[in-house]
């Protein structure tokens, strides 16, 4: 044990440094290239998918078999359905939420105000 105390997490280290060129390179796909939207969505999910790998195997400890004896599933899994409930809730809200730019009876605000304008900028 005082082995293992005085050793410099390396480990760790690298998989901070992956993390973060992963992210910067998640970055630069959606801001920075001209590569066609279904390209970077698919780019950036496969990003994640590899970070999430990274940070469950280098930070998590998946592989390791101290005290325990094996990687606790059972947490990975109801983490993912929890996930999987945030996830699918935001986009549900997202997708078919409502927005505030409507004035009670269903009609945009911007279009009346813009009409508006059409009628004042005769005089």
């Amino acid at each position: 044990m005082a082995k293992e105390s005085g050793k410099y997490p390396i480990k760790h280290l690298i998989g901070f440094l992956l993390s973060i060129v992963l992210t910067l390179l998640s970055v630069w796909a959606a801001l920075g290239s001209d590569l066609p939207v279904i390209w970077i969505i698919a780019a950036i999910m496969l990003l994640a998918v590899i970070q999430a790998g990274i940070q469950l195997f280098m930070f998590m400890h998946m592989v390791e078999t101290k005290g325990v004896g094996h990687a606790p599933w059972n947490m990975m899994f109801h983490s993912f359905v929890v996930a999987t409930i945030i996830v699918s809730g935001s986009l549900f809200t997202m997708s078919f939420g409502f927005t505030h730019d409507h004035d009670g009876e269903g009609n945009h605000q911007h279009e009346e105000q813009q009409e508006m304008q059409k009628d004042h900028s005769g005089h």
